[in-house]
């Protein structure tokens, strides 16, 4: 890597401050003033692309993913997907870890910004991607339980009581059973659908239901008691849902298939 090149590329943007730190042969730091919110450096790496000397590898060496690990994990699918798209739109790829751009020397400090306002969405997941997450978890439920949940006959929005205004999300059939099915983020789902397997218990409706959390562990304390005292069987994350719902369901039917 021509480090001379490199400084005389960026010296020609105008009001650009940058500096470069060598951590190791032929991997420079980036010092340029591109803050994280704690005002934390963006970690940026200058390194050989495979492409030849008419790219540089703009990389962060898995410091992204590390940041972020500390106050968010991505441990379920609707999260990673997330993620995936933050570094799909951005052109961003991800080796084990190693989020990297590789950057045409003619573009390289308009690739520098563009790889750090990637980063930094990424380290803000937690924030900028509740809606999203919100959104996806009953995308995707609704897809799982469409698709791969097709044999209970699944029937969305259905009002048990008449005079009762709040639907269940899924009614779900087995061996003659009735599965009330609810997808759950958040306080105010976890307690509407507390009340809700309350009113339903004291008609005395005949149906087990089934709780999918987008993460328990986001709910507060009242509202998993709530949940618990109310509730037949939950799922702390979707994925724990589909890993075992197909035969919860035929087991609490006392079915077999």
């Amino acid at each position: 890597m021509d480090i001379s090149s490199l400084r005389a590329t960026l010296s020609r943007q105008p009001g650009a401050e940058f500096d470069f730190y060598e951590r190791r042969s032929g991997s420079f730091q980036l010092i340029i003033p591109i803050l994280h919110e704690d005002g934390d450096m963006v970690d940026i790496y200058l390194t050989d692309s495979p492409q030849g000397d008419s790219h540089i590898r703009i990389c962060d060496f898995g410091l992204a993913l590390m940041r972020l690990s500390y106050t968010y994990e991505v441990n379920t699918p609707t999260r990673q997907q997330i993620l995936d798209s933050i570094l799909i739109n951005n052109g961003v790829a991800n080796d084990k870890g190693n989020l990297y751009l590789d950057a045409p020397m003619g573009m390289l400090y308009e690739s520098i910004l563009q790889f750090a306002g990637c980063v930094q969405k990424v380290c803000n997941m937690r924030y900028w991607g509740r809606e999203q997450v919100r959104s996806a978890f009953y995308d995707d439920l609704e897809k799982y339980v469409a698709s791969e949940l097709a044999r209970f006959e699944p029937v969305a929005n259905q009002f048990p009581l008449l005079d009762y205004p709040v639907s269940v999300d899924w009614q779900l059939t087995c061996n003659q059973r009735h599965f009330y099915l609810f997808g759950v983020r958040g306080n105010d789902k976890a307690k509407n659908v507390a009340i809700t397997l309350l009113e339903f218990q004291k008609e005395r409706l005949s149906f087990i239901s089934l709780i999918v959390h987008e993460d328990i562990d986001d709910l507060g304390k009242r509202e998993i008691t709530y949940l618990t005292r109310n509730a037949d069987h939950q799922y702390p994350v979707l994925a724990d849902f589909e890993q075992k719902a197909t035969d919860d369901i035929a087991r609490l039917a006392g079915a077999t298939f």
